[in-house]
């Protein structure tokens, strides 16, 4: 990237934004710790982009709103720590909260940020901006992953849902990734009945 922003006489942040482009289009193949090459076979994918809820909300036509269920700092459990490739106990903000479309439970988030490759988060208001909003607008990502399954609702989400425990619901697990380093980790359960669109 340092070579190609040199080259053409551009910043470097503009260089990953048009490799990321070009990924995205299946025409570079991109993995973390191996690099960057072009694929052998482009070929067609679907789209998925991290959905601003907000957003996705008003599109429907919906008013949106959220509340702050939980913030603070803790040691962060093996499961994390492991999907974050961090040492089991370091310290990372914990937030949880319930996203509302016309007052009813849309989304129940439960997420864990790295303060050091997220820093001035002790100053973030995110009882005024989610999470979700604020990461997308102010945090650059360079991969991720992203698991989607049926599950049971549990205790937590059950009760932010209106659901009835093990009530069928759609989580979407996602990893975020800033180069090298896990930038967050979210757990999304989505209302009974949720749906999800992609673009091929």
């Amino acid at each position: 990237e340092a070579e190609l922003a040199a080259e053409f006489g551009c910043a470097r942040a503009t260089v990953n934004r048009a490799l990321q482009s070009l990924a995205a289009d299946g025409v570079l193949e991109r993995r973390r710790r191996a690099g960057t090459r072009v694929a052998a076979m482009p070929a067609a994918r679907a789209e998925f982009r991290i959905p601003l809820l907000r957003a996705e909300i008003e599109a429907r036509g919906s008013a949106y709103a959220h509340d702050l269920l939980e913030r603070r700092r803790r040691a962060v459990p093996g499961e994390i720590a492991r999907r974050m490739a961090l040492a089991p106990g370091t310290s990372l903000w914990r937030l949880r909260a319930l996203h509302s479309a016309d007052g009813l439970p849309y989304a129940y988030e439960d997420r864990w940020i790295d303060p050091d490759v997220v820093p001035g988060l002790d100053a973030v208001d995110f009882a005024a901006v989610s999470a979700n909003e604020y990461l997308l607008r102010n945090v650059p990502i360079t991969t991720g992953q992203l698991a989607m399954a049926a599950v049971g609702a549990d205790g937590a989400a059950a009760a932010a849902l209106d659901a009835a425990p093990g009530t069928p619901l759609l989580q979407m697990q996602r990893t975020t990734w800033l180069e090298r380093r896990a930038v967050t980790t979210v757990r999304l359960l989505f209302r009974p009945g949720h749906h999800l669109t992609a673009t091929l």
